[in-house]
């Protein structure tokens, strides 16, 4: 359990998947250039490969990222932040997409 003001330190911004590929010489990994309007563009590492037989489908879908962890090295590559996605007991994943399509990149998720 965390408390209420832990939970408020964590920051929750809307980010835009401009580029997606596989990391070479892994099954899980896949390394997104994710775009955060104003704030620019961010790297992201994510063991969710597994789930997309081709990372292309990602290009262009808007969801939500954690975007204040520290940065992480992953196989030798700079993570800025972290995917927000459902992944339940069946095996179903999904990443979560805003309904509304006026939404930009950027924007805080409260």
């Amino acid at each position: 359990m965390i408390s209420i003001d832990d939970f408020t330190k964590v920051e929750m911004k809307l980010g835009t998947v401009r580029e997606a590929s596989k990391v070479p010489d892994t099954d899980k990994l896949l390394q997104l250039q994710v775009d955060f309007g104003e704030e620019g563009t961010r790297q992201v590492i994510s063991g969710i490969a597994e789930y997309f037989d081709d990372p292309q489908s990602l290009v262009g879908v808007t969801c939500p990222f954690v975007t204040n962890l520290e940065p992480r090295t992953i196989r030798g590559l700079e993570s800025e932040a972290m995917i927000v996605a459902v992944h339940t007991k069946e095996g179903t994943f999904s990443v979560l997409e805003p309904t509304l399509a006026s939404v930009p990149p950027g924007t805080k998720l409260n």
